[in-house]
């Protein structure tokens, strides 16, 4: 039995929320995680005098202009833009590309999926499923794909076609490994669950991408 999928502002930035389905011999399949994928620094009372210090601070840093990141952009000689997965279970997100930049947040999910939009030297901008956009070091960074269930509750099929089993059901926020995707469908992992769901399901994946 499925529950009523939460508020999605609420879900986005709270909690991962819950997946329940069955598995593949019929028996129920219930898998909870309560871990945010972003933590603020700073404490709502004291938000408004951390971000006036926060601007005065950048204020003080050498600049740096959208012309020399355009420069540079794609010097790694990968694509851009390009999806990649959080390496580490916590990853520091910075205002700008260098250690010199304040800290704005940091994302506390491994594999994460985020999209990367520029480059600059080691540093690498991106964005995430919210919108919200940093800069991480480029070793933080996985080529291993996973993705996100957007939109309403979406079932994993034992194969990619809406009349096969169903293996999983899943709620928006969900995250998973991405193990390929091929004509608008990819093959999921998750929470050891392997199964197929259409792409545009999927938050972490481009229209028409074909993944190996």
């Amino acid at each position: 039995m499925l529950t009523r999928p939460r508020d999605a502002a609420a879900t986005k930035r709270q909690s991962l929320p819950e997946l329940r389905g069955t598995d593949k011999r019929g028996a129920p399949i219930t898998a909870v995680s309560r871990r945010p994928f972003r933590a603020y620094l700073i404490a709502p009372a004291v938000a408004l005098a951390a971000v006036v210090a926060l601007v005065a601070v950048v204020a003080a840093l050498p600049a740096w202009q959208p012309a020399a990141l355009a420069a540079s952009a794609g010097e790694s000689g990968l694509p851009l833009p390009r999806f990649v997965s959080l390496r580490a279970a916590e990853v520091n997100v910075r205002t700008g590309p260098g250690v010199r930049y304040p800290i704005a947040w940091v994302y506390v999910r491994r594999g994460l999926p985020v999209e990367i939009t520029a480059e600059f030297g080691l540093w690498r901008k991106v964005v995430d499923i919210d919108g919200a956009e940093g800069w991480i070091h480029r070793i933080m960074t996985s080529g291993e794909r996973t993705a996100i269930v957007i939109g309403g509750i979406r079932t994993l099929y034992r194969r990619p076609e809406p009349t096969a089993m169903p293996m999983l059901h899943a709620e928006p926020g969900v995250q998973g490994r991405v193990l390929g995707c091929r004509a608008s469908w990819c093959e999921l992992v998750i929470e050891g669950v392997r199964g197929w769901t259409q792409a545009e399901f999927l938050w972490g994946i481009y229209p028409g991408e074909d993944v190996r």
